[in-house]
């Protein structure tokens, strides 16, 4: 249950009642806020009251640099400025800081800003990730890192697997909620527990449309009975003022980078599909300024681009585009392909237009377009399903239709769980 990249693809009263499955959760819809109300994250509630809710506590905080303030101060220095010293802090991929790049973390160290020893996390499973919480003498776990909304960012899986070793240490568990950048739609295939990998641990849907705190209260309910534990207290500190139609422009958010190859929203937008080129011999510019939104290979021309554009594909506009990578696929190589625009992130659908995308490019360019011998598409998408219709000559609708059925069977089991209108 590691949780590797690289080696998988190469509020005051926080408390809330026990459901009858044995895990706490939030139970109570957040107050209606007018349409134009200013979203106020969870751990921004709990700076504004000085971090007293947590005071008392022994605090480890899993967090990376998305878990920051309005006033762009980190939340473990507001906390130790505010005298509620953690006596650990965890790092995911990429780092507690952030300094790590894809399927790399920053190692264990003592923090120069604050002294506080951080752990590394990033591929841990839930019986290492026990020992350091032990190690470290906490009694409480707290969770602040932004996600973006796709089953294949790592965030989310580092999410779930501090929820089993909390259960495991009899640990208390608090999830600072953030908006999900993308909004709160539904999309894509649910994974086959048999392809369950560090980029994806259970069965959610590529495109999941939850929060991390609407997450964790399925994975408390849905999946850690499986792993034969109980998570006993589970807090969320819900968000004030988002709904599901919200994206992350409408939120008044600072943008922080959640990783270095995801420099803006727009990359957040499609990322749930084109994340998915990284199990393909195209690149997905990865090396470039526009990561996830210019993908292509050598030898690629304008025809793809054409054929694109005559797809009329929702919320979509595509730019011929020629790039030379300065990492990752063909470095230093001269690449032909496209760059992807959102023009209406209501419409758009991000696996509905790789899918179209990978269509069009095996179509196109034959040559060039193919799939990892890893096969890291199979864990990318969930299932061996994708590739093996793309291949056998399957048109987008055929496609997706093909996980109509278990995406809807998924959306039924995920609406027990949502906070957010």
């Amino acid at each position: 249950m590691t949780i590797n990249r690289r080696r998988f693809l190469a509020v005051p009263a926080l408390a809330v009642p026990v459901l009858a499955g044995g895990s706490a959760v939030a139970q109570a819809q957040p107050p209606a806020q007018p349409q134009d109300a200013h979203v106020l994250t969870g751990a921004e509630q709990l700076a504004a009251q000085a971090w007293r809710p947590l005071a008392g506590r022994k605090l480890g905080v899993l967090s990376n640099p998305t878990g920051v303030l309005a006033n762009g101060d980190h939340i473990v220095d507001s906390m130790v400025a505010a005298g509620v010293r953690p006596v650990a802090a965890f790092g995911p991929e990429h780092g507690f800081r952030g300094s790590a790049q894809a399927g790399g973390s920053e190692g264990d160290y003592t923090d120069p800003r604050t002294g506080i020893p951080v752990y590394d996390a990033y591929g841990a499973n839930p019986a290492k990730l026990a020992t350091l919480f032990t190690k470290a003498g906490l009694d409480t776990v707290v969770f602040d890192i932004a996600d973006v909304g796709a089953r294949f960012y790592t965030y989310i899986w580092s999410l779930y697997t501090a929820m089993v070793a909390a259960a495991k240490v009899g640990a208390a568990f608090v999830v600072l909620d953030r908006p999900n950048p993308i909004g709160g739609r539904l999309a894509g295939p649910v994974l086959d527990p048999k392809f369950a990998s560090g980029v994806g641990l259970k069965p959610i849907a590529q495109q999941h449309g939850m929060t991390v705190g609407e997450l964790a209260r399925f994975f408390a309910a849905e999946f850690l009975p499986g792993e034969g534990v109980r998570l006993d207290h589970l807090e969320v500190v819900q968000v004030r003022g988002w709904r599901r139609d919200i994206f992350f422009a409408g939120t008044g958010q600072r943008w922080v980078m959640p990783s270095p190859n995801m420099p803006t929203p727009d990359t957040a937008l499609v990322y749930p599909g084109t994340g998915m080129f990284e199990g393909t011999l195209f690149t997905e510019g990865r090396g470039t300024t526009r990561p996830f939104e210019i993908v292509g290979a050598p030898d690629v021309d304008w025809h793809w681009r054409d054929a694109l554009e005559e797809q009329h594909l929702p919320g979509a506009a595509f730019r011929e585009t020629y790039f030379v990578p300065t990492f990752g696929k063909f470095v230093n190589e001269t690449c032909g392909g496209v760059q992807l625009t959102v023009t209406d992130p209501r419409s758009f659908d991000a696996i509905r237009t790789a899918v179209t995308m990978f269509v069009t490019a095996k179509q196109v360019a034959p040559k060039q377009f193919g799939w990892r011998p890893d096969l890291a598409i199979d864990k990318l998408s969930g299932s061996d399903r994708l590739r093996t219709m793309v291949d056998a000559g399957a048109g987008v609708e055929e496609i997706t239709g093909a996980w109509r059925a278990e995406l809807a069977g998924f959306d039924r089991t995920r609406r027990r769980y949502l906070i957010y209108r």
